[in-house]
C-alpha cells in the first residue's frame, strides 16, 4: 500500500510522524511518500518536499506564496499519478490542503483522503466546512471538535489527543524562567527583543532560551553571550529544558500544549503585523488562542496577545502566575484527563490503514 502526505509546519509533521511509526509497526509493507519534514522522515516517509521550504505566517505572507503553492500542488497532483497512489493524508496546513484537496477530488475520481486535525474552523469560518467536507474520513484529536462537526452533520472520528501518550509530566528541580520564541523567522524577531530586555533588566533571575536550531540565531541581532544569566541552547529536549525551569513563557502554538501535559505553567505570548493582526481581529472568531485554554475553555495560562505582548505585562503576568502555581497546576492536570485515551495513535493508524 502506497500513501502520499501532505504537511506544512513543524507541528503536523510531528503528528504525522507518530501517525506513520504506528502505521509502519501495524503494516511493515506500507509507503509513505510526500510533503512533511524530519519527524516525519525519521519514521519512515520517503519526502518529495521538505516542509521548511514552505513556512508561512500570516495572511500577507500567505499571499506572497499563493502561486508558488499552487504549483507544487499540481506537481504533487503528478507524482499521486505517476505513482498509482489511491490514498492520501492530510495533516493541518488548511490554506494548502483544503485547495489540494479539492484538485485532488477533481482530479482522481477513485482517491481516498483522510484529514487529520483538521483547519480550526470555529476560529477561521464554518463556511469552509463545505469545502472540508470532500474529504472521505475526518479524524480529530480534540473533544470540542466532534461535538461541532456534528453540529454541521459531519462525522469525525476521535480517540483521544496523541500527545497525552508522548508526554509525561515531569519533575522541576531548577529554577530558571523558559524562553520558548517559536521557530519562525517573524515569530522570533519579535519576540526576542522583549525577551531580552526582560533577561536584562533581571539580572538576579536565571532564563533559559530554546531555540529549535542553531540557524535561527540568525535572526536575533544581539550578542547572547553578554547576557550572563540567560542560557542559550539549540539541543536540549524540550523535556530537558522543561525539567530546569519553573515556568514558561513561549510564543502561541502547538507547543503550549506539550508544555501543559508536561505540567509547566507558562505565559503564552503573540505578536504579528498590524495588517495580519486587523484582518484576524475583524474576520477570526478568537477567543482564547492556546490549546491548553481552549482545551478547557476558559484562561489556565496567561495569553499576552499583541498590544499585551509587552514587557511591562510580561513581568507583571510573571509574579501573577508564581503566586497562583497551585491553582495553575490542578487545571493543568484537568487538561490531561480531558484529552486523555487509550491506545491513541494506534487507532488513528488502524483507522487510517482500514479506510473504506
Amino acid at each position: 500500500m502506497k500513501i502520499f502526505v501532505s504537511t506544512g509546519e513543524v507541528s503536523g509533521d510531528l503528528h504525522l510522524s507518530y501517525l506513520v511509526k504506528e502505521a509502519k509497526q501495524l503494516d511493515s509493507t506500507v509507503q509513505f511518500y510526500g510533503v512533511a519534514g524530519k519527524h516525519s522522515e525519521k519514521a519512515g516517509v520517503t519526502i518529495i518536499q521538505d516542509i521548511d521550504e514552505l513556512a508561512l505566517m500570516g495572511f500577507v505572507e500567505a499571499i506572497k506564496k499563493y502561486s508558488y503553492l499552487k504549483n507544487k500542488a499540481k506537481e504533487y497532483l503528478e507524482f499521486i499519478k505517476k505513482e498509482n497512489i489511491k490514498k492520501v493524508i492530510m495533516v493541518d496546513y488548511g490554506g494548502f490542503n483544503l485547495k489540494f484537496l479539492q484538485m485532488l477530488k477533481n482530479e482522481i475520481k477513485d482517491i481516498e483522503v483522510f484529514f487529520y486535525i483538521p483547519p480550526k474552523l470555529w476560529i477561521w469560518g464554518e463556511k469552509r466546512i463545505t469545502k472540508l467536507k470532500r474529504a472521505d474520513h475526518i479524524m480529530v484529536i480534540f473533544p470540542w471538535e466532534v461535538d461541532f462537526y456534528k453540529k454541521h452533520g459531519v462525522k469525525v472520528e476521535y480517540y483521544g489527543n496523541p500527545f497525552t501518550e508522548r508526554y509525561k509530566k515531569i519533575d522541576r528541580s531548577e529554577d530558571k524562567i523558559l524562553l520558548l520564541p517559536g521557530s519562525r523567522k517573524q515569530e522570533i524577531k519579535s519576540l526576542m527583543p522583549h525577551f531580552l530586555e526582560i533577561v536584562n533588566k533581571n539580572k538576579n533571575k536565571k532564563y533559559l532560551l530554546k531555540l529549535s536550531s542553531k540557524e535561527h540565531l540568525k535572526w536575533i541581532d544581539e550578542d547572547l553571550t553578554k547576557y550572563k544569566n540567560l542560557e542559550v541552547s539549540y539541543d536540549l529536549s524540550l523535556e530537558t529544558a522543561v525539567a530546569k525551569s519553573k515556568i514558561a513563557i513561549a510564543a502561541s502554538g502547538t507547543v503550549t500544549l506539550e508544555l501543559a501535559l508536561m505540567g509547566i505553567p507558562t505565559i503564552v505570548v503573540y505578536k504579528t503585523s498590524a495588517i495580519n493582526y486587523f484582518i484576524a481581529k475583524h474576520i477570526l472568531k478568537v477567543g482564547f488562542v492556546s490549546l491548553p485554554n481552549l482545551t478547557l475553555n476558559e484562561e489556565v495560562f496567561p495569553e499576552l496577545l499583541q498590544n499585551k505582548c509587552v514587557v511591562s505585562e510580561i513581568e507583571k503576568t510573571i509574579n501573577i502566575l508564581l503566586k497562583d502555581l497551585r491553582s495553575v497546576n490542578k487545571n493543568i492536570e484537568r487538561i490531561r484527563e480531558k484529552l486523555s485515551g487509550v491506545d491513541i495513535t494506534k487507532k488513528y493508524a488502524e483507522f487510517l490503514l482500514k479506510g473504506k
